[in-house]
């Protein structure tokens, strides 16, 4: 990966994460930016001296060209670069890359080996391709949405961006790197299309390869994994919770033997649907003891019961830490940030991680480097086209 060189186009978060990934392995990314538009992930709080701490993270060993696509002038330094680049990733509506003249196909007549991926909310065909969404839309469409949550909320948010991340990021990383193997085999880039909404339809898995089969649609807190059975976070009396998982005949058989109630081994084998007043028993049990009391129950067993913890208690949890997840990346003062690291990569280059650059603090360098001109630079800055390390 350490000979890999990405051009970055994207903003916010599927893009971004990312080439965050592909930079965590290895890869040389520069990330071009518009003077005048900043990234809003840029200015998401909270802040780090003036910079936001997500933004830190997620264009961590990255690079910052700030470039005005609109001008002539940068898009021919966009040509010139590409000559040497093996990735470009962007994040427009369809068509706006090929306005500016940056199109999978003007730029694969400069570099035949150009792998394009482009990341957008419906992809770049189809009665949606030029329309706005976001992560919610995409799992709501997907038919994600209709079966997350419970019949008393109806759908419910996820903590995180499921379809931007799990579906455009993780899916863009896998395509990307699949695009690498074929041209080394074949001697050719190529061009990927991600869509957000398809990525995040393929991720029905199990519920989906059943409602395709036999009509049936998954239904709210009425499947297995949703809440049809004692499968389920329950409150503890100090308003904590914990989350009970054993599917498996073993595991729940020492599960309720541990509670006291090994009778009630024989009501988790009623169909989903049909468990709801042993849920209601666990849901009475459990609320009248403190979250240690149960962890203290089940130490040292094994009956999938854990207790939801938040992001800071997670990263000083035992496994977590003992997988070095938390890195302390670097700042250009010498300071150390706490990161989550990538886990796909290894400690040592972790341990050198670079947090977010500044919007523009490499563009000089990077223009020197790919050979332009000292008086073409002057001009770009004088007309407000190119920017060097604006906060």
């Amino acid at each position: 990966m350490s000979q890999l060189k990405v051009l970055d186009f994207s903003t916010l978060l599927p893009g971004p994460y990312a080439t965050m990934i592909l930079a965590d392995m290895g890869a040389a990314v520069i990330r071009v930016e518009s003077p005048t538009r900043p990234d809003l992930l840029r200015v998401t709080p909270p802040m780090f001296d003036g910079r936001s701490y997500a933004h830190l993270t997620i264009n961590r060993n990255k690079r910052s060209l700030a470039l005005n696509l609109k001008s002539a002038q940068a898009q021919g330094i966009i040509h010139k670069l590409i000559q040497s680049y093996d990735v470009l990733i962007e994040q427009f509506r369809p068509g706006v890359m090929a306005r500016l003249g940056l199109d999978y196909e003007t730029l694969k007549a400069i570099n035949p080996k150009l792998i394009y991926c482009s990341i957008t909310g419906y992809g770049q065909t189809g009665p949606y391709k030029d329309k706005a969404g976001h992560d919610i839309n995409y799992l709501a469409l997907s038919g994600l949405a209709s079966y997350s949550g419970k019949t008393d909320t109806g759908p419910v948010l996820s903590g995180t961006q499921v379809a931007d991340l799990a579906g455009g990021s993780h899916h863009a990383v896998m395509a990307i790197l699949a695009a690498v193997i074929q041209r080394q085999q074949e001697g050719e880039g190529s061009y990927v299309d991600i869509s957000m909404l398809d990525c995040a339809f393929a991720m029905n898995g199990m519920s989906g390869a059943a409602a395709l089969a036999t009509g049936q649609d998954p239904q709210l807190g009425s499947e297995i994994l949703n809440g049809g059975i004692f499968y389920d976070y329950y409150p503890t009396s100090d308003g904590q919770y914990l989350s009970v998982g054993g599917l498996e005949p073993q595991f729940a058989q020492r599960f309720f033997t541990l509670l006291e109630h090994p009778e009630w081994l024989m009501r988790c084998t009623a169909p989903a649907g049909q468990q709801g007043l042993l849920k209601q028993d666990l849901a009475n049990l459990f609320a009248s003891h403190s979250l240690q009391h149960w962890l203290d129950l089940f130490a040292g067993t094994d009956v999938c019961v854990e207790p939801v913890l938040s992001v800071h208690q997670a990263a000083q949890h035992p496994q977590l830490k003992h997988r070095n997840m938390v890195n302390q990346a670097i700042a250009e003062d010498g300071q150390f940030i706490p990161q989550i690291r990538s886990p796909l990569c290894p400690d040592h280059v972790s341990a050198s991680a670079k947090i977010g650059r500044c919007l523009g603090q490499d563009s000089i360098d990077i223009l020197k480097q790919a050979g332009i001109e000292d008086g073409q630079i002057s001009s770009l800055l004088a007309n407000g086209d190119l920017v060097q390390h604006q906060d």
